[in-house]
């Protein structure tokens, strides 16, 4: 795990729109995938925060693997239906993200979590303050009052 400040760093956090969410969280898909830009190692949890509506922490999943992938081609040949986006939507995000590049600037690599012990949580838990699209880092003390809270 990544130390920051000495509290270890137990996991990550995303916002993700909840209908996204929901196909990891009710109907079993265990890819999820993001350009990346948090450090994420296996053994990580990845708590998942809905944007948009709900605006609160619904679930978690452990990280089995990371790979980084540069074409979005690559991880839906190698992934399918295990992710969490189809093909089409995928493809779209890509779209999306060129407009976002800066000039001169490489893309970032495409961040590829497969997931395991998908959690969640018997309720919602609002965060104590905004998750930039980016992400945070999820310290041992944070994450604790998150189960805590979520009543696990």
């Amino acid at each position: 795990m990544v130390r920051i400040m000495e509290e270890e760093v137990v996991g990550v956090t995303f916002p993700v729109p909840k209908w996204f969410l929901d196909r990891i969280l009710k109907e079993g898909k265990t890819v999820f995938v993001k350009p990346s830009t948090l450090r994420v190692q296996p053994g990580m949890k990845v708590i998942f925060y809905a944007s948009r509506e709900g605006q609160a922490w619904l679930g978690e999943a452990e990280v089995e693997a990371v790979e980084q992938l540069t074409n979005v081609e690559e991880v839906i040949k190698k992934y399918g239906d295990e992710l969490f986006l189809t093909p089409k939507e995928l493809r779209q995000y890509e779209k999306e993200r060129e407009k976002w590049h800066s000039r001169g600037r490489r893309p970032r690599p495409w961040m590829v979590l497969k997931l395991k012990n998908v959690m969640k949580y018997s309720k919602p838990v609002k965060p104590p303050r905004f998750i930039a699209v980016s992400g945070r880092y999820v310290k041992e003390k944070e994450y604790r009052e998150i189960l805590r809270r979520a009543g696990v």
